[in-house]
């Protein structure tokens, strides 16, 4: 009872009054050139229904009359794609012959219950009806004032509870496919993922950056040194110059930039990682074999990130300590390792954390596995990442 004394005021009322009247027209000006065939428009509109542009442009105009409240939003229930398989075109075909038989339905309390109304009215100030009047008999004067709301009412009635019948109609015969509401999973996956994927991005980059910058502002206050400052500058320049490019390549992808990002860094490129913990200053031991910039483009990316959230690791809970590094290529795999004395605390290194999280998840995504924890008194990180994947 509430929705009906609510839908007056309601735009969609008027926009789905709106979207019943439009097939009344056809029908109106059908049958002013055929009034013996009232039925012919439900046969016109059999072949338009399998044209794939119907299934679009029915949607469209379903999405802006009758829930204009969902449209273009992800929770539409209403398709505006062409028919792309023949179950779209059947159900087009069903909802174009419902949607006349509707409009038919909705044609005569449209024209004739405001028709009445004005009768109604003309009898309430006394005058005669005319012989061709739908209503059945004069009423007095009295009770014509009386009744002269009810037709309208009846009317606004009508509208909604046809209203809400085509809109159940339009979501089921025009809602998405299966086919079409997995392509929609996919998609948003996809996004899901790419999005995981840029937050990992800036965790590792800018996190190595601001870990860099703080461990090294931290050892040339407490130095004193001039030299030993102007070193510390000199390396928080590079790492920032580093995170910013790095800032700069995310940013252009979250703006859909027409523009190319810079390319992502690699493992060919691990010595401005090395350089900046001996900045800091570990003690790096490092050992390479194997030809790094030989290895395939996703492998090399994400082990330089894998490097990357264990250098910055070591430098935020530990400090400058003694770091092992030892990377090498075999002939399926890529094997990385970085090893450090463990902290005083090693509550600090515990596992739960989104970085060694990441280093999981980038390593995983590649088919491989990444460890990290206690090994033989020391914190260990170690990666080994399948190359005949990718080859």
């Amino acid at each position: 009872m509430y929705r009906l004394l609510r839908a007056p005021f309601q735009p969609v009322t008027y926009s789905r009054w709106l979207h019943l009247c439009v097939p009344v027209l056809l029908l109106a000006i059908w049958l002013f050139i055929e009034p013996e065939a009232p039925w012919a428009p439900l046969l016109i509109v059999l072949p338009f229904g399998l044209l794939p542009w119907m299934r679009l442009a029915e949607g469209l105009q379903a999405q802006l009359l009758l829930t204009p409240y969902d449209r273009g939003s992800a929770a539409s229930t209403i398709s505006t794609l062409p028919s792309a398989r023949w179950s779209d075109r059947w159900r087009t075909i069903l909802w174009l012959e419902i949607r006349m038989a509707v409009a038919l339905i909705a044609m005569f309390p449209t024209v004739w219950l405001p028709v009445m109304t004005v009768e109604l009215i003309q009898a309430a100030l006394g005058y005669s009806p005319a012989s061709d009047a739908l209503l059945p008999f004069a009423p007095p004067r009295w009770a014509a004032v009386l009744l002269a709301p009810v037709p309208l009412i009846l009317l606004m009635l009508c509208v909604v509870l046809l209203g809400e019948m085509i809109t159940a109609v339009a979501r089921k015969l025009l809602g998405p496919s299966a086919a079409e509401r997995l392509t929609a999973l996919e998609a948003r996956t996809e996004q899901l993922l790419e999005r995981t994927r840029i937050a990992r991005e800036l965790h590792d980059s800018i996190g190595h950056a601001l870990t860099v910058a703080v461990v090294q502002a931290g050892a040339a206050r407490a130095a004193g040194d001039p030299e030993f400052t102007d070193r510390a500058l000199e390396a928080i320049e590079e790492t920032g110059r580093a995170a910013l490019e790095d800032l700069e390549r995310v940013l252009l992808v979250l703006r859909e930039s027409g523009q190319s990002p810079s390319q992502r860094p690699t493992l060919a490129e691990a010595d401005r990682l090395l350089n900046s913990a001996r900045a800091s200053g570990s003690a790096v031991d490092v050992q390479l074999t194997g030809p790094l910039e030989k290895l395939p483009g996703p492998v090399t990316q994400e082990g330089y990130r894998i490097l990357q959230e264990a250098l910055t690791n070591v430098l935020r809970h530990c400090g400058p300590v003694p770091v092992r590094v030892r990377i090498g290529v075999a002939a399926d795999r890529l094997d990385l390792e970085v090893t450090n004395p463990l902290p005083q605390r090693p509550t600090l290194m515990a596992g739960s954390g989104s970085g060694l999280r990441g280093m999981r998840e980038r390593a995983a995504l590649l088919g491989g596995q990444a460890e990290t924890g206690p090994y033989e008194g020391s914190w260990r990180v170690r990666a080994r990442l399948p190359l005949e994947r990718i080859r």
